[in-house]
């Protein structure tokens, strides 16, 4: 999850269109803006490449840290008020997680994995999801 850094406008995300929700809004592949283009890059490839394997989490932190070692600074590191941000209409956000209460979270939260692997597929397909326009919220 993100800080409490991510920007808000009428009480929703700037980035992923979530609802704050207890002082977080979503995930942190909802948010580009917290990382260069190439750590952005490698946050979706490692997320994609998890998923499609269903690599464990001992597995995901090693392939991380072999990775993090060739890609360099992952993190943006333009002060946060000066990062430029586009609104991403993702399919699922933290916000949805809870919807059905507590008892609905975990189901939810797999749910949420599968929506964010779909998002990815849709915007994968065709030119670099840096350089396509997103789905703008009207």
């Amino acid at each position: 999850m993100v800080d409490n850094n991510t920007v808000m406008k009428s009480g929703r995300c700037i980035e992923c269109g979530a609802r704050e929700t207890h002082g977080y809004s979503c995930y942190m592949i909802q948010h580009p803006s917290n990382y260069t283009e190439e750590g952005y890059k490698h946050l979706v490839n490692l997320f994609i490449d998890a998923y499609d394997n269903n690599w464990g989490t001992p597995y995901i932190l090693k392939k991380n840290r072999e990775i993090v070692k060739s890609v360099g600074k992952i993190t943006n590191p333009i002060p946060n008020e000066e990062r430029k941000r586009e609104l991403r209409l993702w399919s699922m956000t933290i916000e949805d997680i809870y919807l059905g209460g507590e008892q609905n979270a975990i189901e939810n939260i797999n749910k949420w994995k599968e929506q964010i692997r779909n998002d990815l597929r849709f915007w994968n397909n065709g030119p670099s999801h840096f350089d396509r326009k997103m789905r703008w919220i009207s």
